[in-house]
C-alpha cells in the first residue's frame, strides 16, 4: 500500500478541481445569460406587430403581444410596442403558414373531435445599423384543441390554442435569442 506525501496530496487537491474546471469550460457549459446573440450596447428592443401571410383572424396580434410579455418579463431590455427609431434593435416577426386540420375523430358520430394548429413564423432581430443579430427563418409551433359538438353552445377553441401557441412560441423564441449555442 502506497502513501502520499503532504506535497503530493497538495497537488492532487488543486489538480482535480482544475482538471474539473478546465474541462467544464472545454465542454461549452456557461452560465444562464452569458451566451447571447445581443450584443451589450442593445437596451432597448422595438417589437412591432408581426405581418401575416395567413387568413387567420387575430394571430399576429397574439404572437406580438406574447413576445412583447415575455421579453418585458425575463430580460433586462426596455421593449418598445412599436417600430421605434429610438430602439437599439427591431424584432420583426412573419406569420408564413397557419393551418388548422383535424387530428382524432369521434368513430360514433364521425365527426372531427380535436384539431390541431400549426402556426411557422419567420423571425429577424436587426441591430440600428441594419445588422443581423438573430434570425430563423421557419420556427413551427403546434397546438391542439377539442372541437364543440354541442351546436347551441358553441364556442370557439381555437382562439385559446393560438393564445397557448403564442405563449409557447414567445417562450421558445426569447429561449433561443438568449441561451443558443
Amino acid at each position: 500500500m502506497r502513501i502520499l506525501f503532504p506535497t503530493a496530496a497538495r497537488r492532487l487537491f488543486f489538480l482535480v478541481p482544475l482538471t474539473f474546471a478546465l474541462l467544464l469550460n472545454g465542454c461549452g457549459y456557461h452560465s444562464a445569460g452569458s451566451a447571447t446573440h445581443i450584443p451589450a450596447h442593445v437596451r432597448s428592443i422595438a417589437v412591432p406587430v408581426f405581418a401575416t401571410h395567413s387568413q387567420a383572424y387575430h394571430s399576429e396580434m397574439a404572437l406580438t403581444q406574447a413576445v412583447v410579455r415575455e421579453l418585458d418579463t425575463r430580460t433586462r431590455y426596455r421593449v418598445l410596442a412599436s417600430n421605434s427609431a429610438d430602439a437599439d434593435a427591431v424584432l420583426s416577426g412573419t406569420i408564413l403558414t397557419q393551418t388548422s386540420v383535424p387530428l382524432t375523430y369521434d368513430s360514433t358520430s364521425g365527426e372531427t373531435s380535436s384539431y390541431l394548429v400549426t402556426i411557422t413564423v419567420k423571425v429577424v432581430l436587426t441591430a440600428r445599423d441594419g445588422r443581423v443579430l438573430y434570425q430563423n427563418d421557419a420556427l413551427a409551433y403546434r397546438e391542439q384543441y377539442q372541437s364543440t359538438q354541442d351546436l347551441g353552445g358553441f364556442l370557439r377553441e381555437d382562439p385559446a390554442a393560438v393564445n397557448r401557441l403564442a405563449r409557447s412560441f414567445a417562450h421558445a423564441l426569447v429561449d433561443d435569442m438568449l441561451e443558443s449555442f
